[in-house]
């Protein structure tokens, strides 16, 4: 079941998800940086920033989530125990389905999510060599390929 996430008191389960999930993919992020980013994120309030689903089972556990805006992903995390069982699939399709979205970035050294959202049907159409905060980490930027 897929629920609104935007209260603020939900932030810190979606941060937990976060870093774990973080851990799990981002094999070219070191311990400093992935603080680093978690910082950024609690200062920021980035979870402010978007519109967020978050992926529960039967038994109301919190599997994964989504960060949307207008038109675009801007996160989606999934809980490594439970990755490769459909909940990304899901949110993804929620988000293009039920939100219209229709982009996304994806960091170029995170294979499993560039494939992933090529499964579901986006498409390469620039790459930009650093990321937001100015990182050597190349981003894809993907539109849907409808």
């Amino acid at each position: 079941m897929i629920k609104s996430s935007n209260n603020p008191s939900e932030h810190p389960a979606l941060l937990e998800i976060w870093e774990a999930s973080v851990r799990a993919t981002h094999d070219f992020l070191t311990e400093e940086k992935i603080q680093e980013i978690k910082q950024i994120i609690i200062e920021g309030k980035a979870f402010s920033h978007v519109d967020l689903y978050s992926f529960f089972d039967l038994e109301g556990n919190r599997l994964g989530f989504l960060g949307l805006s207008s038109d675009k992903i801007e996160m989606l995390f999934i809980h490594p125990i439970y990755r490769g069982q459909g909940v990304g699939q899901a949110l993804t399709r929620f988000a293009i389905y039920e939100k219209n979205i229709s982009r996304v970035d994806v960091n170029e050294q995170n294979q499993q999510a560039v494939g992933f959202y090529r499964k579901m049907g986006f498409e390469t159409f620039k790459k930009n060599p650093l990321d937001a905060q100015g990182n050597p980490f190349p981003i894809l930027e993907m539109s849907l390929n409808k």
